[in-house]
């Protein structure tokens, strides 16, 4: 019932690797959000943002990970919607802290550039294996 391969592209722009699962993508993406959080100057906002940042990056994961062990095409369904929801809300996460970081290095603007980019395509893989596992099973949006 899953297919975690599922790839918009055959290659990945921001890493130029081949058909990465998905589900490691989500670790490593949530682990780089992690990182970045502790670069940041340390302000209250970015100190409330990240924290969330952390969170609801961990929660793409989370999500995908009780999405492999779906008892159900109903609930892996539900649980890569919860997944793309965080992808999306962690997206939103990402542009606060951009915009409310002043002091930050290089390093880390590009950093959170490429986890604003990281996100959206997570999101779209994520949709991309809801529409297809839907039209498998003939079912409609």
């Amino acid at each position: 019932m899953t297919n975690f391969q599922c790839q918009i592209n055959d290659q990945c722009p921001m890493t130029n690797e081949r058909k990465i699962d998905i589900q490691e993508r989500s670790i490593r993406f949530a682990i780089r959000a992690a990182k970045l959080v502790d670069r940041l100057p340390r302000k209250q906002s970015i100190f409330e943002y990240g924290k969330q940042l952390i969170r609801s990056s961990a929660s793409v994961g989370a999500n995908l990970q009780e999405a492999d062990g779906a008892l159900s095409r109903k609930d892996f369904l539900n649980k890569l919607g919860i997944s793309r929801k965080e992808a999306k809300e962690t997206y939103y996460w990402l542009i606060l802290v951009k915009e409310v970081v002043d002091n930050a290095s290089p390093d880390c603007l590009t950093e959170l550039n490429w986890l604003l980019i990281e996100s959206r395509e997570i999101k779209l893989i994520i949709s991309k294996i809801i529409n297809n596992t839907k039209a498998n099973a003939g079912i409609g949006n």
